[in-house]
């Protein structure tokens, strides 16, 4: 069974360590429902509206699986909402999901549907926040970015109150075959990765501009193609 284990939200804080001089990325579980409307998760706040927020990066999840792996790794325990995920989940591999891929989170009617459309991208302000909390922050961005682990963003395509526990059902899988950490690795370690993620109906459009560029300069660099006998 796939389960939400914890939900978390953060407000702005001051850290000078903080690109902007303040971040949200420290984010406490909340112990009771919770509504989730189109921009995120109440009671919730993004400090860096230009990099985050917005309805397609309204809800962002990472794995208990992936969080243990990080803890065998560094060797000191990890806890719900360390990486700045709102949704803890258990049970479901995340960076598995095809991009566009929905899940429904609570009961019909009342729980929320989201659409996995987007990827975490590791930030300075990512390293600095493990730093201060007790965690080596040297060459953290490289590492994390190494082994593509990096959780989904979800649009809300259904409001509703979710609460920790509720069951997480995968409702719809586009079918192209594309994952999220497909997704990552384009954008982030191999560019020559990009067109594949052209066949994704509803790719993001800062994503699909990207491919196309990466498409059109790629066709520059090529020698003309020989005359047709």
């Amino acid at each position: 069974m796939s389960f939400v284990r914890s939900i978390s939200v953060g407000q702005p804080q001051v850290r000078d360590w903080a690109g902007l001089g303040r971040t949200s990325i420290d984010k406490r579980p909340v112990g009771g429902p919770v509504a989730v409307h189109q921009l995120g998760i109440e009671g919730d706040s993004v400090s860096d509206t230009k990099h985050h927020g917005g309805p397609d990066q309204a809800v962002y999840a990472y794995a208990r699986e992936d969080l243990d792996f990080w803890e065998a790794e560094l060797g000191l325990p990890i806890r719900d909402g360390q990486f700045g995920e709102n949704l803890t989940t258990e049970g479901i591999d995340l960076n598995a999901l095809e991009i566009g891929t929905r899940l429904r989170v609570g009961e019909p009617g009342v729980g929320v549907l989201l659409e996995a459309v987007y990827v975490r991208t590791p930030c300075n302000d990512f390293k600095g926040w493990m730093g201060e909390s007790g965690f080596d922050p040297r060459a953290w961005v490289k590492r994390f970015t190494r082994e593509a682990r990096p959780g989904p963003y979800f649009r809300v395509l259904e409001t509703g109150t979710i609460a920790p526990g509720d069951a997480i059902e995968v409702v719809h899988v586009p079918g192209h075959g594309r994952t999220i950490r497909d997704l990552f690795v384009a954008l982030n370690t191999d560019r020559s990765r990009l067109p594949d993620l052209l066949v994704v109906d509803g790719l993001l459009p800062k994503v699909r501009a990207k491919a196309e560029d990466f498409v059109q300069r790629s066709a520059g660099s090529l020698p003309p193609a020989e005359p047709v006998a």
